[in-house]
């Protein structure tokens, strides 16, 4: 206590972040792993800070930790406080580079390939910030996991979250050509019924995220619709992988068509039915529902906005 007081309000700000992060994670030891640091250190400075507001902030049991309604006022109040501190240092500095870590997750396949150019370009700007880039194709648990942002690629439904929606990914239908050529002549010019029966007889591959036995596809040029069912001979969690195993003609495969512009260039994949077309996915920046974001954080997401909707293969959003 004495030492918290003679340090003075650095280390009381450190105290409250401390805090906010076992709130968070929901344990001292998760909260400890986020900060790099031991599960008794956690606890002390959480005991720390209620020796130093005069208030029981958590209560521990065997089925774990909740926040007393002292806890839960002072959760909401530090993170004010915080932010408002941040906010005020960014200001007064605001002639100084950036600096500091980004702790990031972005998909796979994005992430090694499309990504590795405009990422490098952001550090080379900003030679004072590092970057954790992780790949992970499904949002983090912010609550638990220390993670700036995420790039996601689909649908987020989590109400807590804030999305911002880069653009859209085409996908499209292709097989190897020794499978192609094995499809009827005129497939485009059948009823959708015939269609998906045909297809559907076909040995097929599932990006398991998105489909797992079937996909829907929608006439590009009409509102007809089709489902084609089929029993996957691979399914797979890797984008990489599956385009791998379409190219040995193992099956036909619903890929985003930014993944396979030089396979179809190149004749290694053969697009199907042109004049179909399955529904986009999004992708979208999600960080957690706070009010301030550090300025490296906001350069990187304008980086992310400038860069992704003019990659090859992607869709820019149409603007009301």
């Amino acid at each position: 206590m004495n030492d918290l007081v003679r340090d003075g309000g650095q280390d009381r700000l450190a105290l409250l972040q401390t805090f906010l992060r076992v709130a968070e994670a929901g344990s001292f030891s998760a909260a400890a792993l986020q900060l790099a640091t031991t599960q008794p250190t956690v606890s002390r400075r959480v005991q720390m800070l209620e020796s130093l507001l005069g208030a029981r902030l958590v209560e521990r049991s065997t089925r774990g930790l909740r926040l007393t309604e002292e806890g839960e006022r002072c959760a909401a109040q530090a993170q004010e406080l915080i932010d408002g501190w941040q906010a005020l240092a960014e200001e007064l500095d605001g002639g100084e580079e950036l600096s500091g870590t980004l702790r990031l997750r972005v998909p796979h396949a994005f992430g090694q390939s499309q990504l590795i150019e405009p990422l490098a370009a952001f550090l080379t700007r900003h030679p004072r910030v590092s970057v954790e880039w992780m790949l992970q194709d499904q949002l983090p648990d912010f609550s638990r996991e220390n993670v700036d942002c995420s790039l996601l690629v689909g649908e987020i439904s989590q109400p807590n979250l804030i999305a911002s929606q880069l653009a859209e990914v085409p996908r499209v239908l292709v097989a190897a050509p020794p499978l192609a050529r094995k499809l009827p002549k005129g497939l485009d010019r059948k009823t959708p019924e015939e269609i998906a029966a045909l297809l559907g007889a076909q040995p097929w591959l599932a990006l398991l995220a998105f489909y797992r036995d079937g996909i829907d596809l929608r006439a590009a040029n009409g509102d007809a619709r089709l489902h084609i069912r089929f029993r996957p001979r691979l399914g797979t969690d890797s984008l990489f992988a599956l385009i791998e195993s379409a190219r040995r003609g193992l099956g036909l495969a619903l890929v985003s068509q930014w993944a396979v512009i030089d396979d179809l260039a190149q004749g290694r994949l053969v697009r199907l039915l042109p004049d179909w077309c399955a529904t986009p996915l999004p992708i979208s920046l999600v960080y957690p529902s706070r009010r301030l974001q550090p300025a490296r954080l906001r350069a990187f997401q304008q980086v992310m906005r400038e860069v992704i909707p003019t990659l090859p293969g992607m869709r820019e959003l149409r603007r009301p």
